[in-house]
């Protein structure tokens, strides 16, 4: 079952989240594996990123092998600290 992954980073802008993502992200533009949809904008409190992954196992892993190593060691411009994070099981996905 896909799994999805709210993370809202109060205070977070543009600049932090490229830096982020850059680090965190193939550098050819493509998204992680296991990774089925990505989203992030500006919110009235900072930044927000929105990622479905195709199980709770692949975020886990993702999480677990490159997201949280990159920012333990600190990712140069990058958000400053952890999200809030809200996660949730997919009960509907549909795209174009």
């Amino acid at each position: 079952m896909a799994y999805g992954i709210v993370h809202n980073f109060p205070g977070g802008t543009k600049e932090q989240y490229e830096a982020s993502i850059a680090a965190v992200h193939p550098s050819d533009g493509s998204l992680p594996e296991g990774q089925l949809f990505h989203a992030a904008g500006p919110t009235a409190d900072g930044w927000t990123i929105i990622a479905v992954h195709e199980s709770q196992e692949s975020w886990e892993r993702f999480r677990d092998e490159t997201l949280m190593p990159a920012m333990h060691a600190g990712i140069d411009g990058g958000f400053p600290s952890p999200p809030q994070e809200t996660a949730f099981s997919v009960h509907n996905q549909q795209a174009r």
